[in-house]
């Protein structure tokens, strides 16, 4: 069966930093496109970061961009989120995700992911 573990997540003060980390189990990771997306309370899971199976393409929500890094590390199936200047509104739950190469189709959108995690929480305090 596959699984994402999620783990790192955490209560830290708004400009400080996280890494979060998802190790995948059940496929063959490096196939995979990989992202992270985020849900706050009474939110929908939004988009935050996504790298492509062949480490070429990334995509970032504009909200993260150049406070997050996502990167893969095929060797050990897992995928990170770097989280640097983290604001009050990154709180949420953080889930990664999996899918299949959609060599067309833009890696932002959660409807194409197959699998995901349980999510692990984030918390930034003001």
């Amino acid at each position: 069966q596959v699984q994402l573990v999620e783990s790192g997540g955490g209560l830290v003060q708004a400009g400080g930093s996280l890494r979060l980390s998802c190790v995948v189990s059940g496929l063959t990771f490096g196939s995979y496109d990989m992202g992270w997306f985020r849900q706050a309370p009474g939110k929908e899971r939004e988009f935050v970061a996504a790298v492509h199976w062949n480490d070429i393409t990334i995509y970032y929500a504009d909200s993260v961009k150049g406070r997050f890094t996502i990167s893969r590390d095929n060797a050990k199936n897992t995928v990170y989120l770097q989280m640097n200047s983290l604001k009050p509104e990154d709180t949420a739950v953080y889930y990664c995700a999996a899918r299949g190469d959609r060599t067309y189709v833009a890696l932002k959108y959660r409807g194409t992911y197959e699998y995901w995690g349980q999510g692990t929480q984030v918390t930034v305090s003001s």
